[in-house]
C-alpha cells in the first residue's frame, strides 16, 4: 500500500523525489504518514481536499481486497 501512496503521489507533484511516505501500526491499523515539498502540498491536498480525498478512496479500495485497514496522513 505504501508503494500505491507513493507512485500515485509522485505523479501529481513536481518534485516527486521529496515524496516520502512512512508506514507505522497504530490502534486502528496501519497509519501511512506522506510528507511532500511545501510547494506540492497543495497539488497533494487538492481544491477543497478532493485530491487528497480521492487518494484515500483509492487507498481504501486496496486495503479492503487485503483485508486491512489503511489511514493516510499528510505531514505540512
Amino acid at each position: 500500500m505504501r508503494q500505491l501512496v507513493e507512485e500515485l503521489v509522485k505523479l501529481l507533484v513536481d518534485k516527486p523525489e521529496e515524496v516520502e511516505v512512512t508506514e507505522s501500526e497504530g490502534d486502528e491499523g496501519v497509519v501511512l504518514n506522506l510528507k511532500v515539498a511545501a510547494d506540492d502540498l497543495g497539488k497533494v491536498i487538492g481544491k477543497r481536499g478532493h485530491t487528497a480525498q480521492a487518494i484515500r478512496t483509492l487507498l481504501g479500495a486496496a486495503a479492503t481486497k487485503a483485508k486491512k485497514h489503511y489511514t493516510l496522513q499528510i505531514i505540512e
